[in-house]
């Protein structure tokens, strides 16, 4: 994050405002903070392309971290705030980063990951200290405001999971520039959001999430006031909205449901005018619930589908909505195109997965394997990929998502990986066999839900799932784990061996019409050795490739 020309020039300006607390920092005081940090970056011995990774809630200092690699050269990795220590661990070392920063609410979480990440060469930890972490402000204090003298732009390398359940860090190549100039990306994210100088941004998602990250970053080169929910609440949101005349947000769909699901007088007693343009991803919204959003905000809502690797996107304004209900939108980004499990295009109408051509330079960071199987590189050159998502087009190439190839699951707009929790629920001595599925929930579109066998002789009941879904959160983050279980005597399994999930899905799911899409799932995706016209091989891999740098 690297103030614009806006943000320099008016260095009393607010940059950010945390939501609960009125905690403001300006333009100046950013701009100052960030440099401190990149002294001390420097000082490490920290150079263009070396990663550190973020492992905080929302938090001011999280910004300044971003800021301050952003004009070191660095990548860096914002980590899921839920996450386990072993989950984080993970995640460190696999990006190779030399620093961490923490802070001291997740200081239980933070203190286990030391131990597991011995190549990272400091710890600093935000409002505490703990053993292995030093204090983040004494550890800048004596640093200059000044920018160092080798500015150089820095990036986001970001994790998104795959079928193993095993996150892949998101790569691109940095582009030689400063981190003062001007982004392309800028004039696309303008001319299809709306964002503008002298907007208000309200960002009430985690900051550990791409579209936030992104939506935030793009603020702050503009000179913008955002403001920072420490999470959200549908009345707080109002609140926030009324109280610093709010004229752009990011959200997700679950958020559009407890908003109107607040009483009506509630809604009523808060003025929603200022808003411009709300920006919603990251799941399906039901037609009633955007219906109802776009009935009550005005057609100020625009949708779009993407994933973390940029492989495509696709977009739509309320209008175009309105005219095709159910949309995720038209292709903006890359040429989208429906294929079947031979890669033939299908007709209009007809569901197959969902691909892009020539739409983004990503690969996976040190996974050559994954990377390889997210693409297929055709005859003429080209690259199509998919992150494994089902749709159809109507006769305007408008897309709608109805299914997907991997079963994630999307929860309040999260990704949650079932192969992770599976494998753990294997490893129970009561445990015979297991399955996690994402079963329906009105509030957060769906939820999670384990179907275990039991061994031979363990007696299947309520003791029994409160003590496996103990034993999953003594593992794993809560999110990822179920909120309910079902004893079966056998799962289904084909010759096989492996898994016929949609038939244990089909209990759950008879009575809708379509199944939950994600729009940020990275999935395990086709590979073919030849061309597109080879048939797609969908296959689950634990191996790591070579190192793929710039």
């Amino acid at each position: 994050m690297y103030p614009g020309p806006e943000g320099r020039n008016n260095p009393d300006r607010p940059a950010f405002i945390m939501g609960a607390t009125g905690e403001t920092i300006t333009f100046g005081e950013y701009d100052e903070r960030c440099n401190r940090l990149a002294h001390l970056f420097r000082e490490i011995g920290l150079t263009r392309r070396d990663h550190i990774s973020i492992f905080m809630e929302n938090n001011p200092k999280m910004l300044e971290v971003e800021g301050a690699a952003e004009r070191t050269g660095l990548y860096y990795t914002c980590i899921n705030s839920y996450l386990s220590a072993e989950e984080v661990a993970y995640i460190v070392n696999d990006s190779e980063s030399q620093v961490l920063v923490s802070s001291g609410a997740k200081r239980g979480v933070a203190e286990e990951v030391v131990k597991l990440c011995p190549n990272v060469k400091r710890f600093l930890m935000v409002d505490d200290t703990a053993p292995g972490f030093e204090s983040y402000e004494k550890a800048v204090a004596s640093y200059p405001t000044t920018p160092i003298a080798d500015e150089m732009l820095g990036a986001a390398m970001l994790y998104s999971s795959g079928t193993t359940g095993q996150p892949k860090g998101i790569f691109r190549p940095l582009p030689d520039m400063a981190p003062a100039d001007a982004l392309p990306v800028m004039t696309f994210v303008r001319a299809i959001f709306g964002f503008r100088e002298g907007q208000v941004y309200l960002s009430p998602a985690p900051l550990y999430h791409s579209a936030p990250q992104a939506s935030v970053s793009a603020n702050v080169r503009m000179g913008s006031t955002s403001v920072i929910m420490e999470r959200f609440d549908p009345e707080e949101w109002l609140r926030l909205v009324e109280k610093y005349g709010v004229t752009h947000c990011q959200m997700v769909p679950t958020m559009f449901s407890r908003l109107l699901k607040l009483p009506e007088e509630t809604r009523k007693r808060y003025d929603v005018s200022s808003i411009e343009c709300i920006v919603h991803a990251a799941a399906p919204c039901p037609v009633p619930v955007k219906e109802a959003m776009i009935e009550w905000i005005g057609p100020k809502i625009i949708e779009y589908y993407g994933a973390t690797e940029a492989n495509g996107f696709t977009v739509c304004n309320s209008e175009q909505w309105l005219a095709h209900k159910g949309t995720v939108g038209f292709p903006v980004l890359g040429e989208l195109l429906i294929l079947d499990d031979e890669n033939n295009p299908v007709p209009t109408g007809t569901s197959g997965t969902v691909w892009f051509k020539n739409a983004t330079n990503f690969e996976y960071f040190n996974a050559k394997d994954k990377t390889d199987e997210s693409r297929v590189v055709l005859e003429d050159g080209g690259v199509m990929s998919t992150v494994g998502d089902v749709g159809y087009v109507d006769e305007d190439n408008f897309l709608y998502l109805t299914d997907r190839k991997t079963y994630m699951i999307i929860s309040g707009g999260v990704n949650i990986y079932p192969q992770e929790t599976e494998n753990l629920l294997i490893t129970h001595p009561k445990v015979m066999d297991a399955a996690v599925i994402g079963v329906p929930n009105e509030d957060l579109g769906e939820e999670v839900k384990a179907i275990v066998q039991p061994m031979d002789g363990v007696d299947a009941g309520p003791e029994l799932e409160r003590e496996l879904i103990a034993f999953c959160r003594e593992h794993l983050a809560h999110f990822k784990c179920p909120r309910t279980i079902d004893f079966e005597s056998e799962l289904p399994r084909l010759p096989t061996g492996k898994l016929y999930q949609r038939l244990l899905r089909d209990r759950y799911w008879l009575d809708r019409s379509t199944r939950i899409s994600t729009t940020t799932i990275a999935a395990t995706a086709a590979k073919t050795t030849a061309s597109a016209t080879k048939s797609t091989r969908w296959r689950r891999t634990l191996s790591r490739g070579a190192l793929r740098g710039p």
